[in-house]
């Protein structure tokens, strides 16, 4: 008997053509592990490298901006590959082809280990990106198609856990790897995991592909999506470093990307088989959902990417003590999950995501109180709160966004979310990381207009400091560290604060959402496999 048939309901009446009931027993049990082990390995690698640049970077005999290619390329292969999913999906169907994303990915993954340059390293990870973009959409809908309709909510929050926890556990493994290994075992410990989850997934699925169409190549439209997501991406990347509108190079990207986007929303539009289907914006409950999870992950994950930041370069943690202070953050998202899932059966789900943002916007304002002086203890408070919150939004957005979508559309649906997502996670951190320096160079020249010479608490400390054996450089200086501690604090309370009134005002996105009751996906609405 096949998976395919492992439900009775489908003795009741014929499915249609590609639609399967829903897994049952073990073989539901052994595919969400299967699924949610490849989700994990991409998730995973995606972070892991960040925290190993330098060791990257001094073995190959680089400078760290330049090993932050390893980064950047790639984000921007796997940025342009992400929204290509239900096209790609269509051509080769469902199961091939994340069963063939995950064998490529263990391949480049192993490439990448063995990568003996710079160069050698970002080209097989542009190849590592570029293969990984279909593995989360999929595995999204692969796994809404192993759950009856009714379980659906559970078969999201199963993957939540997944897509969660992966981003907190990176950076510890990366750096434990790199300071007791090596660096190229953070690629290779992919290989048994993804051969393992690519096995798995075949032998369970192999029967529930989806039907296939021998569509037409939409080059034109490939080629622009290449354009500007590549120039937007690097733009995001590079801004900070290369200053921005100051340099040449950021202004050509800048004026690239915003006129070949222009040209591929025209294009896509009028094509009769466009590479991505952006009439999905059309369906409200899709709208309102991806534009609610994209905004609200752009100003959440900016400050996922300031704290540590923050930690590491303003208080003098280590890298290994910024993971340590991020990590609780996944024990209320793996605790939660499944109860939200199970809440989404009988609750309308945008009460769920207005609590989500209540609570990201107390959490920003318990940071908003943050001083040098604070212990990791009081920075582990709100990370750990914020695990809630995260359960709570992405798992009832990602409910509303693929409600009531027709079968053979769930993938480039959930292709297209992701990117968008993706994307304004980009915006958000490059944007709030630019903010944060701008912010503290103001604080700091507000500050050295009150601790200057001839200011009587200014001279009292400085010959204090002399008293105690310093040069009037040494005291100056250390002066100055203190100041500049402080500008830079003060810059990240006023990102905190700017955050939490943010989170409050985007509470009304999701309200323009109509989800109804018992609409969420199911095997036959996520199907097609």
């Amino acid at each position: 008997m096949s998976a395919g048939n492992s439900s009775s309901s489908s003795a009741d009446k014929p499915l249609p053509p590609g639609v399967y009931a829903p897994l049952e027993g073990r073989m539901r049990t052994f595919g969400t592990i299967a699924l949610s082990s490849a989700v994990f390995m991409n998730v995973l690698d995606s972070s892991i490298a960040n925290v190993s640049i330098p060791t990257i970077a001094g073995d190959l005999g680089v400078s760290i901006t330049q090993g932050t290619w390893v980064i950047t390329s790639f984000a921007v292969a796997n940025a342009i590959t992400v929204p290509l999913t239900g096209w790609l999906t269509q051509r080769f169907g469902q199961v091939r082809l994340f069963v063939l994303s995950v064998l490529l990915f263990v391949i480049s993954s192993w490439l990448c280990g063995f990568a003996w340059s710079l160069e050698s390293l970002v080209f097989f990870r542009i190849v590592q990106g570029a293969v990984a973009g279909p593995l989360i959409p999929l595995s999204q809908s692969l796994m809404l198609g192993s759950y009856p309709k009714e379980k659906a909510g559970m078969a999201l929050a199963l993957w939540s856990m997944t897509v969660l926890v992966g981003p907190v556990v990176g950076p510890l493994l990366g750096g434990w790897i790199s300071d007791n290994i090596s660096w190229s075992w953070i690629f290779y410990i992919n290989v048994p995991v993804g051969l393992l989850a690519g096995w798995a997934s075949w032998q369970i699925y192999k029967d529930r592909d989806s039907v296939r169409r021998k569509l037409p190549i939409d080059r034109t439209g490939l080629a622009l999506l290449v354009v500007w997501v590549g120039a937007l991406q690097l733009m995001l990347d590079k801004g900070k470093e290369l200053e921005w509108f100051e340099s040449t190079a950021i202004t050509i990207m800048a004026v690239v990307a915003v006129v070949a986007f222009v040209f591929f929303i025209i294009w896509e539009l009028t094509d009769k088989h466009p590479i991505v289907d952006l009439t999905l914006f059309k369906v409200r409950n899709f709208n309102a959902g991806v534009i609610t999870v994209s905004i609200v992950y752009g100003v959440f994950f900016g400050t996922v990417v300031l704290l540590p930041l923050w930690m590491q370069n303003t208080l003098g943690y280590t890298a290994t003590d910024a993971g340590i202070a991020s990590a609780p953050v996944g024990i209320l998202a793996i605790i939660l999950s499944p109860f939200i899932g199970k809440m989404l059966q009988k609750h309308d789900p945008r009460y769920i995501v207005t609590g989500a943002c209540l609570l990201f916007s107390l959490i920003s304002f318990m940071r908003a109180d943050f001083t040098p002086q604070v212990t990791i203890w009081d920075i582990m408070w709100p990370t750990f709160i914020q695990g809630a919150a995260m359960a709570m939004l992405f798992i009832p957005l990602t409910t509303i966004s693929l409600s009531g979508l027709d079968p053979h559309r769930i993938p480039a649906a959930a292709g297209l979310s992701n990117f968008v997502r993706l994307l304004f996670g980009a915006f958000g951190t490059s944007i709030t990381t630019t903010l944060w320096e701008n912010r503290a160079s103001l604080h700091h020249a507000q500050l050295t207009e009150i601790v200057r010479p001839g200011e009587p608490a200014f001279d009292h400390i400085v010959s204090g400091l002399q008293r105690q054996g310093l040069s009037t450089g040494q005291s100056l200086s250390l002066i100055d560290r203190l100041i500049q501690q402080q500008a830079f604090t003060m810059s990240a309370v006023d990102i905190f604060y700017a955050s939490a009134v943010l989170f409050l005002f985007l509470i009304g996105l999701v309200w323009f959402a109509r989800p109804k009751r018992n609409q969420a996906p199911s095997a036959e609405a996520a199907g097609v496999h």
